[in-house]
């Protein structure tokens, strides 16, 4: 189906943030995945190693961004490309939530610090899959 409608749309939580699923295999899209990360007020950064590019838009709020050792306080308007294989963190180091619009290729893997691995299912779901909690 080619229109996702907000309310159908899947929310997953993961390190306090909340990620809303627009686009992936299971809303019908192949290549490519997209959603809205809300980044909790206060929130520190949970560095990790992503396997596929991704691009960062900031919608609203104020993000601290690091991608391999760079950092910068994006703000609504500003937009940052993570390469694959980069290490990247985002903090929210003001009093109110952000809310940013990412978006990378279908098969995205996270590696976290611990060297555990996760799979963001907001990135790769595909029908009777992953864990949702209702958006």
């Amino acid at each position: 189906m080619p229109f996702v409608r907000g309310a159908e749309a899947v929310t997953h939580e993961v390190h306090g943030a909340r990620f809303t699923a627009y686009a992936n295999p299971g809303t019908g899209s192949r290549d490519l995945a997209a959603w809205r990360t809300e980044v909790p007020a206060g929130s520190a950064p949970v560095p990790h190693v992503v396997s596929h590019e991704e691009v960062f838009y900031l919608l609203s709020g104020e993000v601290r961004l690091t991608i391999d050792g760079d950092t910068a306080d994006l703000l609504p308007g500003d937009a940052a490309v993570a390469p694959a294989g980069s290490r990247i963190a985002v903090a929210n180091r003001t009093d109110e939530p952000a809310r940013m619009w990412v978006t990378t290729r279908v098969g995205l893997t996270a590696t976290l610090g611990d060297g555990s691995t996760l799979t963001p299912p907001w990135a790769n779901h595909r029908p009777g899959t992953g864990h949702a909690v209702p958006g």
